[in-house]
């Protein structure tokens, strides 16, 4: 089976990972801070703080930014449900805006009419390694005073206009196995205001300053000292990892694009996509139905996954909780996604297996 993500973990991280078990120092130690220093290096912000998942980092980044009971943050409702949920979890209401049909990411010309005297935030998603418009975005948040936090759980590495993600507002990334780089699970939250460093910083580790003195409501966020040692090992391959992610795509893309209805993923001009995933949309100018599309690439021995294949507002939490509102983008897109390997993995037979079997059926 050809997987739809493959972690790569060479020696030198094993090695790594056990140095640290050996230490005696396990967790939010000076792995940890080394990592931080490196990835705020490497995003171009002044801070970074490490969290346990990517869903932390978003809470956290949120809380930080003073987001609480009421207000309302503006989002995307095609994402993985942490995007919203941790909206939720502020006791704030998180307001849906439709996708670009092209990137999948918030449509921007669409936010202003959702900005309410509750609206707080932005909370922006940089969907499967592209970047959103987040220049407009930054210049809406502005306009209406609002600040902006970037979902880039997806795109470490990802550019805009030559500027990284994570660099525009309070970045969030997520190091789930399936990310483009891996701490097995982990997050990070990049910022240049030292405020929002020093509260995050508090808020991740039950609400010290320090130690046993609780100033603020914490949580246990901290991130270990082994996933720190192989995350800094990881995040030196990055650059290295996405390009071949990039030319991966580069190939599938050359191949899609010759099949009828079968559309691949647009890139916009002046990005830097990473590609954390590949996604095509399978029209019904294919003639199949993208879900069998996906069976019988299954029965091919070739892994793909819908991502996401019921819109957040349609999730049955969100149901109950009232949303009832028509995104039709959205609606249409989570019936026509279906992401393909990509991954640095996968070999230049792979890709060519790939392309001939789509062919083929």
């Amino acid at each position: 089976m050809i997987p739809i993500a493959a972690p790569l973990v060479d020696e030198a991280s094993i090695k790594a990972v056990e140095d640290v078990l050996r230490s005696g120092i396990l967790t939010q130690g000076p792995k940890v801070e080394e990592f931080e220093e490196a990835f705020a290096s490497s995003i171009g912000t002044k801070y970074a703080v490490a969290t346990n998942s990517g869903t932390s980092a978003l809470h956290v980044a949120l809380l930080a930014s003073g987001i609480s009971q009421g207000d309302e943050v503006i989002t995307t409702p095609f994402s993985f449900v942490a995007t919203a949920n941790s909206i939720l979890f502020c006791g704030a209401k998180p307001v849906f805006v439709d996708i670009d049909e092209e990137t999948f990411n918030i449509a921007p010309h669409l936010i202003g009419e959702k900005v309410t005297p509750r609206t707080k935030a932005i909370l922006a998603v940089h969907l499967y390694g592209q970047p959103c418009d987040i220049k407009r975005i930054a210049q809406i948040a502005e306009e209406h005073e609002l600040i902006v936090i970037e979902d880039a759980c997806q795109a470490p590495g990802a550019e805009y206009e030559g500027r990284k993600v994570g660099s525009f507002g309070t970045g969030c990334f997520s190091f789930y196995p399936t990310k483009n780089i891996t701490t097995g699970e982990g997050g990070i939250i990049t910022t240049n205001d030292k405020a929002i460093a020093q509260k995050a910083r508090m808020i991740r580790n039950q609400g010290q300053r320090e130690r046993y003195i609780h100033e603020i409501l914490g949580y246990n966020y901290r991130m270990t000292e082994a996933a720190a040692a192989l995350g800094i090992c990881q995040l030196r391959k990055l650059d290295e990892y996405n390009n071949k992610r990039g030319e991966n795509a580069l190939f599938l893309t050359k191949g899609i694009s010759k099949m009828k209805g079968l559309i691949p993923p647009f890139v916009t001009p002046g990005v830097k996509h990473v590609f954390n995933q590949f996604t095509i949309r399978v029209t019904e100018d294919f003639g199949i139905p993208r879900d069998e599309l996906q069976r019988r690439l299954k029965e091919r021995e070739i892994e793909s996954a819908i991502y996401y294949g019921t819109p957040i507002h349609k999730q049955p939490l969100y149901q109950k909780l009232g949303y009832t509102e028509h995104l039709p983008i959205s609606e249409k897109a989570a019936q026509e996604v279906l992401s393909l390997p990509v991954h640095p993995s996968i070999t230049p037979e792979d890709l060519r297996y790939i392309v001939q079997t789509i062919e083929n059926i």
